[in-house]
């Protein structure tokens, strides 16, 4: 993506929700200090389901942010990403006006959409009858919702796009707003990923699935990527978003700018409903496409920030695919999964995961791999186990994989004129 200095795209703002902060400094301070954000669920009474952990934004208050009768109107994924929107927003230095709104594109990603909102209105239903059902039902349970109810508090006119592609979704947002950019069909675009899945329906669908930890009795324990204990994700919910421009374009306004996003990667495994191919090579081909979009080589990769989901299949696959793309520099490169603190939040893991490889490549940090106490020995790699680790970072390498068989990458890289 950085042939010429015109085309090269920048970010120059973040947002963040998440189960360890509700903004982008108390989520990094918490991921560098290894704290988990799981816990007991306390959105709904989860006493009769077999998973009752996970990671919850808590403290999060939508009118806190929002006005009440908007925020009413809002699934709470929704409200995730307006909130996030707002604060990349400011921190790219409020540059939405009435003379440009029409150059401000909005591309949210989310993998399930407004699921807590279809839950409640189908025990509405079933109880009450169909004449209580709410007439904002439809509109709050769209997965496009996020990306418009963004629009609309911004006041942003461009191209409003809404990715599902599972849990690969907020990546894709961010990789295909690029394009869009580069393409001169927007100025800025407001990417990331929005999901809060927290409810009956779907904790009790991923259960049946046998995709999720049952360590209800040590939620804090419970995600641990890599490790030979592991038994399963845990459900986390939030958004992050990223506010993406031509460089030319950040440095003529003065914009903070704080890094490059380099590469873009999206390939499919094309092989099973909810597996990775067993080789890898689907997450292989995705790292090699960003890699080769952005012009690098794996050897100058100084940071990996691992799907790393704390699932069987997941884990050692994306090691093999991380060893099919870095030969015998795997050994070398930092790995580790934030997913052990945050949990996973699907369709947005991939915004959050991104401002932590932005995060890392300015503060020269590699955030840890929690609860990686016993390492399975086919997970034989460097995934900075239970501490943080100080380490100049230039280039940080973000996977994202998805039920379906969907894959994407995306590559930060410092900004150097």
């Amino acid at each position: 993506m950085s042939d010429e200095n015109g085309a090269r795209v920048v970010v120059t703002g973040m947002g963040a929700v998440t189960p360890v902060g509700l903004n982008v400094d108390d989520y990094w301070e918490g991921l560098v200090a290894g704290r988990s954000g799981i816990g007991p669920i306390s959105l709904f009474d989860a006493d009769q389901l077999t998973v009752r952990i996970a990671g919850e934004a808590t403290g999060f208050e939508p009118t806190d942010y929002i006005e009440r009768k908007a925020s009413r109107r809002m699934d709470r994924f929704s409200q995730f990403a307006v909130v996030a929107a707002a604060e990349a927003v400011r921190s790219a230095g409020d540059f939405i006006t009435e003379a440009n709104c029409e150059r401000v594109g909005t591309m949210i990603g989310t993998g399930i959409g407004g699921i807590t909102t279809l839950n409640a209105q189908f025990d509405v239903l079933h109880e009450r009858g169909p004449n209580r059902i709410s007439p904002f039902v439809v509109p709050m349970m769209l997965p496009n919702m996020a990306s418009g109810q963004v629009s609309i508090e911004l006041g942003a006119r461009g191209p409003n796009i809404a990715p599902t592609s599972a849990c690969s979704s907020a990546a894709d947002a961010i990789g295909i707003a690029a394009k869009l950019l580069r393409e001169g069909d927007a100025d800025w675009i407001v990417a990331g990923g929005a999901e809060a899945p927290i409810c009956e329906m779907s904790v009790a669908g991923f259960a049946a699935a046998r995709a999720l930890s049952v360590r209800n009795d040590a939620p804090e324990e419970a995600s641990r990527p890599f490790d030979r204990g592991r038994d399963g994700f845990v459900m986390g919910e939030g958004a992050g978003v990223l506010i993406l421009e031509l460089a030319k374009h950040a440095l003529e306004r003065g914009a903070p700018i704080l890094c490059e996003l380099a590469g873009y990667g999206a390939v499919a495994d094309a092989y099973h409903l909810t597996q990775p191919i067993a080789d890898g090579d689907g997450g292989a081909r995705a790292m090699q496409a960003a890699l080769t979009n952005a012009e690098l080589e794996a050897e100058e990769v100084d940071y990996i920030n691992a799907h790393g989901t704390s699932t069987p299949a997941n884990d050692g696959t994306e090691t093999k695919a991380i060893k099919r793309v870095f030969g015998e520099s795997a050994q070398d490169v930092p790995i580790s999964s934030t997913k052990s603190m945050t949990g996973h939040l699907m369709g947005a893991a991939g915004a959050i995961e991104a401002i932590a490889c932005i995060k890392s490549i300015r503060e020269g940090v590699i955030p840890p791999t929690i609860n990686l106490t016993d390492p399975d020995p086919e997970c034989d790699l460097n995934y900075t186990a239970l501490e943080a680790a100080t380490r100049d970072v230039r280039v940080a390498l973000t996977n994202s994989m998805g039920f379906g068989g969907h894959n994407a990458c995306l590559v930060f890289k410092r900004w150097e004129p």
